[in-house]
């Protein structure tokens, strides 16, 4: 079984998209503790950070592949987007903000 994401952690030069390739043969799968790491240093840094940035964010060193798999799985669930300008949090859970989305209309293009 092989699980294509959309990101691969080396940025395209035309897209500049980054592209995660997660396959059945992973050395290393992350711990919940890596997993919190990263969304804290993605989340605290307020600003898009590229892979390399967001690996001296963080407070200790962890394995590329591992690292891919996390972004993989945050992308997926819908906490951070990859785009041109890097890895963003996206993510609200502010009461408040899902109250008025699930009260507002939705259009269908």
């Amino acid at each position: 079984m092989q699980h294509t994401g959309t990101c691969q952690c080396e940025k395209g030069q035309e897209s500049g998209n980054i592209h995660i390739k997660v396959s059945d043969s992973v050395y290393h799968w992350p711990t919940l503790k890596t997993v919190l790491m990263t969304e804290k240093a993605i989340h605290d840094a307020g600003v898009p950070l590229s892979v390399e940035a967001l690996k001296r964010a963080l407070p200790v060193k962890i394995m590329d592949q591992t690292l891919r798999l996390i972004l993989a799985y945050l992308q997926d669930r819908g906490s951070i987007m990859i785009g041109k300008r890097g890895i963003s949090w996206i993510e609200n859970r502010d009461p408040k903000f899902l109250k008025l989305i699930s009260k507002g209309k939705r259009i269908e293009l």
